[in-house]
């Protein structure tokens, strides 16, 4: 006769252990290990029975693929992170930080999808009240007849709500402050969580409706609820942005149906969100004549280059220990390029503070702004500006080289495009189709030279002698 056990399992990894600890012992997350009960045979193993498939297996040559194909939301830029719209009967998972603009997003995909479609679109909110909602449609002109609005935080009215609209796109905002009422747990809870996504993704499945979830963060910037939340939903996105700034970015993190490395930009107004097409002009500020300590670079996010502006800036200090403020850059790789100017490059910066930062909100993490940022510096310290017109681009190692980077030919495409004349790249095998001038370069003092920085002197000390390496 078949007995149950108690196991006890992380929700996070599926991590087992004999007994409740309050910290699981392999993926180390705080209170996910949950009591689960396995039937089981007197030898102790599983009970398995087997059972009829409701649908007999085919031949995958025998399977339509038409079922997958995407259906555009309206919205662009969505669409290209989705990988082309968005698929019948998934479900996608939208993250973000609070107030980063996600409800507004996903309120302008509802109202897109009745606008361009003859199909119902129903935006269920369980943080806000109906009326809310509709100030912020009025306010960014997403109302229309065919979009419905349901202040709904109980489950199975939000189910009741589906059968009498009949839509076929679902919007929760958000999962986890929906309630399953069968289920024990508290609201946002990891058992409540994963109940009510279960709960969606089958609906999804069975009636083909497309869902969009709206999910909160952790202040580490992951998804909220247990780890198989995201094995659950069939796309995960994550929606970035500075509050400073009108700039955000949704980024593939999961994706069943296409690329997971698409980026897609918007800009946030009060009149709601919009799409921006050609990005690269926001992080550029327009000028004839650049003064000095301003670089260019191209950068890829994703499979998208992105122009990007780079400034430096060096103060003559009297403290023991400059300072080194860094904005939009990754600070222990700036302090490695710094490192390298001064020992490599006879750039020595000892007794100035030191700052680095991009223009227009844009995070540049990539070793491929490293010769940029170092030629930026190095010209805020020498006064000379870098010729206009310049792309740099380019890693740069401990020993002073200059490494190459992926997807150099699209980086120069887009240089070109926005009217950039000469580039200053590391060796490339491959032969690119630009028709800028580009200088290939093998080390840093290499990239100083011929970026007209001859004028450069290693200040070790106040009366250091010029080096003779970048004597006029």
């Amino acid at each position: 006769m078949a007995k149950s056990k108690p196991v006890f399992r992380c929700s996070a990894c599926s991590h087992e252990v004999a007994k409740w600890v309050g910290k699981c012992p392999d993926c180390g997350e705080w209170g996910t290990v949950d009591e689960v009960v396995v039937a089981a045979t007197p030898a102790g193993t599983p009970a398995r029975r087997a059972m009829l498939p409701s649908t007999a297996a085919a031949p995958i040559s025998a399977v339509d693929s038409r079922v997958t194909q995407a259906k555009s939301t309206g919205v662009s830029e969505l669409d290209r992170v989705l990988g082309g719209g968005i698929v019948a009967g998934s479900v996608v998972l939208l993250s973000g930080e609070p107030g980063v603009g996600k409800s507004t997003l996903l309120l302008e995909v509802a109202h897109q999808w009745a606008a361009k479609r003859d199909e119902r679109s129903l935006y269920v909110t369980a943080e806000e009240s109906a009326g809310q909602v509709r100030l912020r449609a009025d306010r960014t002109s997403a109302v229309h007849d065919r979009v419905y609005l349901a202040a709904e935080s109980d489950l199975s009215i939000v189910l009741g709500h589906v059968e009498q609209v009949r839509p076929t796109l679902l919007v929760v905002d958000s999962v986890q402050t929906m309630l399953a009422p069968d289920v024990d747990g508290v609201t946002g809870g990891v058992t409540q969580v994963r109940a009510v996504t279960s709960a969606l993704t089958t609906l999804a499945k069975t009636t083909g409706i497309a869902v969009l979830l709206v999910g909160h963060v952790t202040k580490d910037g992951h998804v909220a609820g247990p780890r198989t939340l995201e094995h659950l939903v069939d796309v995960v996105l994550q929606f970035e942005g500075d509050k400073n700034s009108t700039l955000r970015m949704v980024r593939g993190i999961k994706n069943r149906f296409g690329s997971a490395d698409e980026v897609g930009c918007f800009e946030l107004h009060e009149d709601g969100i919009a799409c921006v097409d050609d990005p690269s002009g926001l992080f550029l500020h327009h000028r004839t004549d650049a003064p000095p300590g301003t670089a260019v670079t191209v950068a890829m996010d994703g499979k998208r280059p992105l122009v990007s502006e780079v400034q430096g800036l060096t103060v003559k200090t009297e403290i023991p220990q400059p300072r080194r403020a860094v904005s939009g850059l990754d600070y222990n790789r700036v302090s490695m390029v710094l490192a390298v100017l001064q020992s490599r490059g006879r750039v020595f910066l000892g007794k100035h503070d030191v700052y680095a930062a991009t223009v227009g909100g844009m995070r540049l993490l990539e070793p491929s702004a490293d010769l940029a940022i170092a030629l930026a510096i190095a010209s805020a310290e020498s006064e000379v500006p870098i010729p206009a017109g310049w792309v740099i681009i380019g890693e740069v190692g401990l020993a002073g080289e200059v490494r190459k980077v992926t997807g150099l030919s699209r980086r120069l495409a887009e240089a070109e495009r926005l009217g950039f004349t000469t580039a200053l790249v590391p060796p490339d095998l491959k032969p690119t189709r630009s028709t800028m001038k580009v200088h290939e370069v093998t080390d840093l003092r290499s990239a100083l030279r011929i970026a007209g920085l001859r004028r450069l002197r290693a200040v070790s000390s106040d009366t250091a002698a010029p080096d003779p390496a970048f004597a006029e």
